[in-house]
């Protein structure tokens, strides 16, 4: 009997000239399958949300985020820190804050 040999799977992860990390070849966020796992969605609800994601790739992130936990909260919380100084940006822009003023509400 020949002995088999597995292939180690890669996690599909890639990163994104603005510095996002996507899932394999989608535009889905890491940030997305992350999110949603913690919250307590299982990774079969994460692909019926993002249905261009495999089980697989869900699998594979979902474990990659438990052994780089550390890792991927610092990304998570720099990408939070980015969106908030970006928003304190838009609303500190008085063009902005003339614009919202006409939208009826």
């Amino acid at each position: 009997m020949a002995a088999s040999t597995f292939q180690p799977q890669l996690i599909p992860l890639t990163r994104w000239a603005d510095g996002s990390i996507r899932i394999g070849n989608t535009r889905i966020l890491l940030d997305l399958v992350v999110l949603a796992s913690n919250e307590g969605r299982t990774p079969e609800e994460i692909v019926t949300a993002y249905p261009v994601l495999k089980p697989s790739e869900v699998y594979g992130v979902i474990t990659y985020y438990l052994e780089n936990s550390a890792e991927i909260d610092d990304y998570l919380a720099s990408r939070e820190e980015a969106a908030e100084q970006l928003w304190d940006k838009i609303e500190s822009d008085p063009d902005q804050r003339q614009i919202r003023q006409q939208l009826p509400l």
